[in-house]
């Protein structure tokens, strides 16, 4: 199995201490992409960009590629619930893996990341959402910039379909249009109540408009830090899992430790900022 002996330094909590992200002035609105040469986007999928907040889906991976990824998922996945974790529980993998090291710099991905957030951009989170067949969990509406310690809002969200997403399953449905009105209020949910996450965001179609576009596995969609958005329980036979990448341009500013998430993928970025993650070993055990 590829993995390495993780240190302290890729240890981060898949829910955020909400206390510590309130403490963090941030600057918290929808920044609109301004590029009329994309290098893999069309123009009119910017536009697209600007008015929904969301594209997809979009290619990345051929069947090879995708099969190989559904394999060595399958293989990190058994390892993961041996060890008493559940399928949920693969967060800030990039730190750990370097398979998913390598797929957060993958020169497709990338490209249609530097489309959208500019030439310097940089690669922080990895979180596999795998939702076993019936498994009961779902992921309320919610909007990512509600919990990361980042400043300005310019993330984005690359979710990468390991299996095919469909409604049946739990494929992620958002609100186009949500991402122009800022951070929205929310409520919290108890541990128990089968919330994958920790909020939920009431009435989200007062926001944008309902949209559920099908992806397969290979696949990517790519939605802004504050589109709100969510997934319904797996009520099928089948598994969906997808890989959770996000970027953010390097003038992004994070705390509470996070910049020791970040990866250089295009340009450049201040070392003040992002110091550098450093690469996990890889070995086979």
């Amino acid at each position: 199995m590829n993995d390495n002996g993780s240190s302290s330094d890729s240890q981060f909590a898949i829910i955020p201490d909400r206390e510590s992200i309130e403490t963090v002035q941030r600057d918290i609105r929808f920044f609109p992409t301004e590029n009329t040469s994309p290098q893999l986007l069309s123009p009119d999928q910017i536009e697209a960009w600007n008015r929904d907040g969301y594209l997809g889906p979009l290619d990345v991976l051929d069947a090879n590629e995708s099969a190989s990824l559904r394999e060595y998922f399958d293989a990190l996945l058994a390892e993961t619930m041996a060890a008493g974790k559940d399928s949920y529980s693969i967060s800030s993998a990039h730190l750990k893996h370097a398979r998913v090291w390598d797929l957060l710099q993958h020169s497709k991905l990338v490209s249609y990341v530097s489309d959208l957030l500019g030439e310097n951009v940089i690669g922080w989170g990895s979180h596999f959402f795998c939702k076993m067949p019936g498994d009961g969990k779902r992921v309320d509406w919610h909007q990512d910039a509600s919990y990361w310690p980042l400043t300005p809002t310019k993330a984005v969200t690359v979710w990468l379909a390991i299996d095919d997403a469909d409604l049946d399953n739990g494929g992620m449905e958002v609100f186009t249009g949500s991402h122009e009105h800022g951070l929205i209020d929310f409520d919290m949910t108890d541990s128990d109540s089968g919330n994958v996450l920790d909020q939920v965001v009431s009435e989200p179609e007062k926001y944008g408009t309902h949209r559920f576009t099908p992806v397969h596995a290979g696949q990517v969609s790519i939605h802004s830090d504050l589109l709100v958005h969510g997934s319904a329980p797996n009520q099928s036979d089948r598994r969906r899992c997808g890989l959770t990448l996000r970027y953010c341009p390097a003038d992004v500013t994070a705390y509470l430790g996070w910049e020791k998430k970040g990866v250089i993928v295009s340009g450049i970025a201040a070392a003040d900022k992002w110091p550098g993650a450093q690469h996990p070993e890889s070995f086979v055990s």
